[in-house]
């Protein structure tokens, strides 16, 4: 499955109209915001169509996923939105990853935990709030919202750099560190980040990670930035978009490409956005000189032009320590 979907469910009380572009969207927030009715709704729109008074609009169908026999549904579900509410604990197994892993539906979360088994983005996880555009209808209509805005910590002049793992990109920012007196370090892993920035000092410090799977993290890094305003988070796809959105590799296709990646994107083959771009990337690379490893970087990548174009496309980040 792939592609962007809008989805309408209402009565003649309350309307929800929100789309979802990945396979993985998670809905947080408090108690009494609406994600409860919002399932109800949905549960018996399926149960009982039109006599239920709802009204469910989006272009594949939308269920409910519940109950001890989820995995033999999903098994037999295809080219669906499927919602899960929280009250289904087997979202937090990791039996769920497995089975949602190559599947070829969309997955809504309807929960207030950390999902840690799954690669979730840190843009797909959303509140819901009363919109006030309509504020003299009798109808409530209520609309999603990005709970961690796109770089609110940015534009930042950092004394220190952690990577989220040691494979190119710490490479890449290693060196670009190291040439500026920057303190460069890795946590080797997302799930290691939390742990570092617990014992940093008063250095203004940036975490770069990939923001296409860090959601499950976002929750408590989030908070160490409000306690620590030293503490700043770069989240970008992952660096293989990073190099592909620098314009280093020039086929033009590539920027419509990420102009609208869940076009292209089919849900079954890539759990996580991050995985295409590196696909991407190493098949864009494969017969030139800037031949792409996620492993070992390829020092082409540190000459000049490559290396401009790359720090050129990433915004709000000073390296330049040492200017002329």
């Amino acid at each position: 499955m792939r592609g962007k979907h809008k989805i309408i469910v209402q009565n003649n009380r309350l309307h929800y109209e929100f789309e979802i572009k990945r396979n993985i969207t998670v809905i947080q927030g408090d108690s009494a915001t609406g994600k409860t009715t919002l399932i109800n709704m949905l549960r018996q729109a399926e149960n009982l169509g039109q006599s239920s008074g709802i009204d469910v609009r989006c272009d594949v169908p939308c269920r409910i996923l519940e109950g001890p026999h989820w995995k033999l549904v999903l098994e037999n579900v295809t080219g669906s939105i499927l919602f899960i509410d929280e009250e289904n604990t087997f979202i937090n197994t990791e039996e769920f990853a497995s089975a949602a892993r190559g599947s070829d539906n969309y997955f809504v979360l309807i929960t207030r935990e950390n999902l840690y088994n799954l690669p979730y983005s840190a843009e797909e996880i959303y509140g819901l709030h009363s919109s006030g555009k309509y504020q003299n209808t009798r109808k409530v209509y209520q609309e999603m919202y990005r709970i961690y805005a796109n770089n609110p910590w940015l534009p930042i002049d950092p004394e220190k750099v952690i990577t989220e793992d040691s494979n190119s990109g710490y490479t890449f920012f290693q060196a670009i560190c190291r040439e500026n007196g920057i303190v460069c370090e890795s946590a080797g892993g997302k799930s290691n980040i939390f742990t570092l920035l617990q014992h940093i000092g008063p250095e203004r410090t940036c975490v770069i990670a990939d923001g296409a799977a860090i959601g499950p993290e976002m929750n408590r890094l989030y908070k160490q930035t409000q306690h620590h305003k030293n503490i700043s988070l770069y989240l970008p796809e992952s660096f293989e978009w990073i190099i592909l959105k620098s314009g280093v590799i020039s086929r033009k296709e590539i920027q419509t490409i990420l102009a609208e990646p869940e076009q292209y994107i089919d849900s079954r083959e890539f759990f996580s956005w991050e995985r295409y771009f590196t696909r991407l990337l190493t098949e864009e690379t494969a017969q030139s000189y800037l031949r792409y490893n996620k492993s070992k970087l390829n020092e082409a990548y540190l000459h000049d032009k490559p290396r401009s174009a790359i720090l050129k496309s990433i915004e709000g980040i000073n390296f330049n320590r040492n200017p002329l």
